[in-house]
C-alpha cells in the first residue's frame, strides 16, 4: 500500500515538473522567434569546409588547417533574394575578411584606351634628300668622309671628272664664241640639266676656261648618311652617292595589332619615352596611317612625327610608344583584373551582400589600361569582386582577381568532395596560364575538364614543384600539365608540357 502511494506521488511531481519545462520553453521561444531561427540555421548542413587562409583547401568534415586554424564551414545559400538561384554561395565573414575581398560597382563611363607598342625614329623623309649623279665619271676628292657628318648648305661634297661635263662646257664656251643665242641658251640648259651649279657657269662664261673636275655641293643643311663612295669611285645615273637628313624633326615609326586598327586615328596624341633617357617623354600626334597590313606579323604600321629641336632622338633609335584613344561613348566599365578568362568564356564574380556570391558569364568587349567594357551579362550598378588579399604578391604591379571563387549558375564547379583515397594521384590536363607568380612558385590557370577527378573545367591556383622550371611560363601560355594529388587535398604541378616543342620538364 505504501509503494503505490509512493509511486503515484513521483507520477504527479513528474507531470507538475514536465508541465513547469514545458510552459517556460514555450514562453521562452514564443517571445524570442529569433531563438528559433538560430537553432534552424545552426541545424543546416555546411556544403563544405574551408581554410580561412586558403579558400582552395577544402574538406567535407571539420578540422583544421594546414596552417593549424580552425575550417570554416560553408553553408548553401538559401536564395531568398532575387537574383541568387543556383551556384550561389555564402561566405562567412572570417573567410572574407581573411581574403581581403574587395569589390566594384559596374558604371558607366568613356573608356580611355591606350594602345602600348613599340617604334624605330627614322629621319623626316620628307626633308631627306638623296645624292646622284646624272653624268657618268670619277669621284676624285671627297669632302664628307664618313656617314654622320654634319654638312651645312652649299657645302661642298665632292669632286667629279666627267667628259659629259668637259663637252659641255665646251659647247658653251663654242656657242658663245659664234654668239648665237639660241647656241647659247642651249648649251646653257644642257649644264643646269646636268646640275652644274649657276655660279658655275658664271665663272665658265667670264673665264672661258673648261674645268676638268666639276665641284658638287650640299642642297641643305643636314647630317650625311648611307655614304656609298670613296675617292676614286666610278659612278654613273642612278647611283645613290649619298643622302643629307635633318634632325630638326623626325618620324617614329610603330607597329598596332590588327584587332587594335580601328581604334587608331591621324591626329591622336601620342606619348613616347626611350630607355636611354629615362623619366623624359615626347608628346607628339598620329600623322599617317598606312594602307596595307603585314601579312605575316598581322600588324599595321603608323607613323608618329615629334619635333627634335635639340637632336637628342636619333636614327633607329627604339622607344616605347603609348597612343592615346577615347571612345566619345559611355560604356559600361568594370576594372579588367575582375575579370576571369578561361577559354571561350569569360565571368565574374557578383557580390551579393550577405557574404554570398555567383560567378555569371559575361560577354566582354574593348580593354583598356585600366578597365574592361562589359557588353551584357551584367547591369550598371552591380557589384563585383575585383581582388582579393591571398592572391596578392610583393610585386604590386601583379593584377589579381577572385580566380578562386569560380561558382557557375548551373552549380558550383568546384572539385567533387570524393574521398582522397579514391583519387588517381597524377593526371595529365591541358590548361592556360592566366598569372605566373614566380616569386611563390604559384600557378593560375584555367584548366580543362579532368574525368579521373570528377573536376569540371575551372580556373584555380597550383603550386609548382621546385623541379619545374618556371622561366618558360609565360602568361597567356597553353600547354599540358602533370598535376599530383598527395591524398590529402593538396594539388601540385609536378611536370609540363609545351605543345609544338621539345621541352618536357620532367622530374630529376
Amino acid at each position: 500500500m505504501s509503494n503505490n502511494i509512493k509511486n503515484t506521488g513521483s507520477l504527479i511531481v513528474a507531470a507538475i515538473f514536465g508541465s513547469i519545462v514545458t510552459f517556460v520553453s514555450f514562453s521562452l521561444f514564443s517571445d524570442n522567434p529569433s531563438t528559433v531561427q538560430d537553432i534552424e540555421s545552426s541545424e543546416k548542413t555546411p556544403l563544405y569546409w574551408v581554410a580561412p587562409m586558403d579558400a582552395n583547401y577544402k574538406r567535407d568534415k571539420p578540422g583544421k588547417s594546414p596552417m593549424g586554424m580552425d575550417l570554416v564551414p560553408v553553408y548553401e545559400d538559401g536564395g531568398s533574394e532575387s537574383g541568387s538561384g543556383p551556384g550561389t554561395i555564402k561566405i562567412s565573414p572570417e573567410v572574407i575578411n581573411n581574403l581581403g575581398v574587395r569589390t566594384v560597382t559596374a558604371k558607366y563611363q568613356p573608356l580611355h584606351s591606350q594602345i602600348s607598342t613599340v617604334g624605330y625614329i627614322k629621319y623626316d623623309e620628307d626633308q631627306l634628300v638623296h645624292i646622284h649623279p646624272r653624268v657618268d665619271g670619277w669621284i676624285e676628292k671627297l669632302h664628307v668622309k664618313a656617314s654622320g657628318d654634319r654638312v651645312k648648305k652649299d657645302q661642298a661634297l665632292y669632286e667629279i671628272y666627267s667628259p659629259a661635263l668637259v663637252n659641255a662646257q665646251e659647247e658653251l664656251l663654242l656657242a658663245l664664241d659664234r654668239k648665237n643665242q639660241r647656241l647659247i641658251r642651249a648649251a646653257e640648259d644642257r649644264l643646269k640639266a646636268l646640275q652644274l651649279p649657276e655660279h658655275a657657269i658664271k665663272k665658265l662664261k667670264q673665264s672661258k676656261k673648261v674645268k676638268q673636275l666639276i665641284t658638287f655641293y650640299a642642297p641643305q643643311t643636314g647630317v650625311v648618311d648611307n655614304l656609298n663612295i670613296r675617292e676614286g669611285f666610278y659612278v654613273k645615273p642612278g647611283t645613290t652617292l649619298m643622302s643629307i637628313g635633318t634632325l630638326a624633326q623626325v618620324w617614329v615609326e610603330a607597329e598596332v595589332f590588327e584587332r587594335q586598327a580601328s581604334d587608331v586615328t591621324v591626329g591622336l596624341p601620342v606619348t613616347m619615352s626611350l630607355a636611354y633617357l629615362p623619366g623624359t617623354k615626347w608628346e607628339g600626334k598620329v600623322n599617317y596611317i598606312y594602307p596595307t597590313l603585314n601579312a605575316k606579323t598581322r600588324t599595321l604600321k603608323v607613323r608618329l612625327r615629334f619635333d627634335n629641336k635639340n637632336e637628342t632622338l636619333k636614327p633607329n633609335m627604339f622607344a616605347q610608344v603609348n597612343i592615346h584613344t577615347q571612345s566619345e561613348e559611355n560604356s559600361l566599365l568594370i576594372p579588367k583584373e575582375a575579370v576571369i578568362r578561361s577559354g571561350t568564356k569569360e565571368r565574374v564574380v557578383l557580390a551579393l551582400g550577405d557574404g554570398r556570391f555567383k560567378s555569371i558569364n559575361v560577354n566582354v568587349g574593348r580593354y583598356d589600361g585600366e578597365f574592361a567594357e562589359i557588353l551584357s551579362g551584367l547591369n550598371e550598378g552591380e557589384k563585383v569582386v575585383s581582388s582579393a588579399q591571398f592572391l596578392l604578391d610583393s610585386e604590386s604591379s601583379k593584377s589579381s582577381d577572385f580566380k578562386r571563387m569560380n561558382f557557375e549558375t548551373e552549380g558550383s564547379s568546384e572539385p567533387s568532395a570524393i574521398p582522397q583515397e579514391m583519387l588517381i594521384a597524377n593526371v595529365w590536363v591541358e590548361a592556360t596560364i592566366n598569372s605566373v607568380m614566380a616569386g611563390h612558385r604559384m600557378l593560375n590557370v584555367t584548366h580543362q575538364a579532368i574525368a579521373e577527378w570528377k573536376w569540371p573545367e575551372m580556373t584555380m591556383d597550383f603550386m609548382v614543384a621546385k623541379t619545374v622550371d618556371m622561366t618558360l611560363l609565360k602568361d597567356g601560355m597553353t600547354l599540358h600539365i602533370e598535376v599530383q594529388n598527395d591524398g590529402n587535398g593538396q594539388y601540385e604541378v609536378i611536370n609540363v608540357h609545351i605543345p609544338d616543342s621539345e621541352m618536357n620538364m620532367e622530374k630529376k
